[in-house]
């Protein structure tokens, strides 16, 4: 990015061609790709704010999960738990992991656990790839309402765990004051708190699987190493309640999920693949739009775990960012045009199987990835905060880029102190000095921030509306 002085034309820095046909066209996808990487820098992805991310929302579940005493696990999930989303940027996806109910693999032995777990058995064989129905094998002592109220009988004197009843019993729960609850989507009981706070809750239970993860661990790859590998079997699968979408045993299906794996396997993607899952999210959010979640943020991770599996780690470099967006578009591509996508964790299920894209979608699709695929490094130019950046004067940009990172690390240190101060009745210590003083700070903060902006001429004088969309 220039510095000073006359901004390079447009047209001069990004190319059109979509493939390299000389030493010089390949300077300038890589020159391009350089300047793409540090504008991603500058809007919030870069890694230390991304790491910072990741440490707080951990932090926050690890505080979440000594609330529930041990009968649960609290975790942050999807692009907050991995770290590629601002404060209110997106939804918060909060899994809740119930620890006193096992589900066991068809084949794996329960006689070694306590009295008061209750061990379900999972049957496969009937589902589709990931996904199983449970029978009841022991119930145990201290069970929870929601869960022993979500028992059906299979025909044959046996009794099933229902997914749809397991989400309807949890959905009745009374709410907290100022929540508003939304219909079910798939596993999850979306909220909207205050207004302005969405979350998607998701209740889950913990499955032993071996004979998958193993199967996983054992596969011929580039990345992640053995080490970061084994990491992932350790940490283990859930079961989420939400069957096949189209299965007779739809109702009492649930979904073979590895949360807190891809986290860490996301966690251990260098900076260059971490930049390109978050150029794939832009391109599915500012171009292709999807309506109906036909192209999710998880079907683009799973080309990127793809990719990175299947070549060097030295081959992902900031020179190389543009190069390997063409080589993802193309993968997208293929998968519009032949409804396959293996999932990354179990490639036996096909991530587009369910997607219910329609004909015109999938041509409009395969129509404008195909075009953005000819544009060469120049695509780049159809997402709107990437074009912003780059017509930008680079000053006030990384000053505002710094004031950016520091509010967003303060209100993730506030958000995690307000647990800290929170009494079992919710009510929060609001006397403490740190949280006092973190508040202060990002008051000053927003003054800087509204102070700039009345200089430059804009009327948005309000410090809510200016938090809000800094931190968006």
């Amino acid at each position: 990015m220039a510095e000073s002085g006359t901004r390079p034309d447009e047209s001069e820095r990004f190319p059109r061609q979509g493939s390299m046909s000389s030493k010089q066209d390949l300077i300038q996808w890589e020159n391009a790709s350089v300047e793409t990487c540090t504008i991603l820098s500058w809007l919030g992805y870069g890694q230390e704010i991304i790491q910072a991310r990741r440490d707080a929302y951990r932090e926050y579940g690890k505080l979440g999960t000594a609330r529930f005493c041990g009968k649960a696990t609290y975790i942050i999930t999807g692009s907050k738990g991995e770290g590629l989303s601002s404060y209110l940027e997106s939804d918060v996806d909060t899994l809740i992991v119930h620890n006193r109910v096992i589900c066991l693999e068809d084949d794996v032995n329960s006689s070694s656990f306590p009295g008061e777990i209750t061990v379900l058995r999972s049957l496969s064989r009937r589902s589709y790839h990931g996904h199983c129905r449970l029978l009841l094998e022991g119930r145990g002592t201290t069970i929870l309402r929601q869960l022993n109220d979500a028992f059906c009988d299979d025909g044959y004197g046996r009794e099933l765990l229902s997914s749809d009843l397991f989400v309807n019993n949890w959905s009745n729960e009374r709410l907290t004051e100022g929540m508003v609850q939304h219909e079910r989507a798939g596993p999850s009981i979306p909220n909207t708190l205050l207004g302005y706070l969405h979350h998607d809750e998701v209740h889950a239970l913990h499955y032993y699987c071996p004979n998958i993860l193993s199967k996983w661990a054992a596969r011929p790859r580039h990345w992640p190493p053995p080490e970061v590998a084994q990491r992932v079997v350790s940490l283990g699968a859930v079961l989420t309640p939400v069957g096949f979408k189209g299965s007779e045993y739809q109702h009492v299906e649930w979904r073979v999920c590895f949360n807190v794996g891809e986290i860490e396997l996301i966690s251990n993607l260098n900076d260059t693949q971490t930049k390109l899952y978050v150029l794939l999210k832009m391109i599915k959010n500012d171009v292709l739009h999807p309506r109906k979640k036909e192209v999710t943020s998880y079907t683009l991770k799973n080309i990127v775990l793809w990719m990175a599996e299947n070549n060097p780690q030295a081959s992902f470099h900031k020179k190389s960012i543009l190069q390997w967006l063409h080589e993802a578009l193309d993968a997208l591509r293929v998968a519009l045009i032949t409804l396959e996508l293996p999932y990354y964790m179990i490639p036996e299920r096909n991530l587009m199987a369910t997607s219910g894209l329609d004909e015109e979608q999938q041509r409009t699709w395969i129509s404008t990835i195909t075009d953005m695929l000819n544009e060469g490094p120049r695509v780049i130019l159809r997402l709107p905060k990437i074009r912003q950046c780059i017509v930008a004067h680079p000053e006030p940009l990384r000053w505002y880029s710094g004031r950016r990172i520091e509010l967003e690390m303060l209100t993730l240190m506030r958000f995690n102190r307000k647990l800290i101060c929170m009494d079992e009745n919710g009510e929060v210590d609001d006397t403490d000095a740190i949280m006092q003083a973190l508040i202060r700070r990002e008051n000053e903060v927003i003054t800087d921030v509204r102070v700039r902006m009345m200089m430059e001429g804009s009327r948005v004088i309000n410090a809510r509306a200016i938090f809000n969309r800094i931190l968006m």
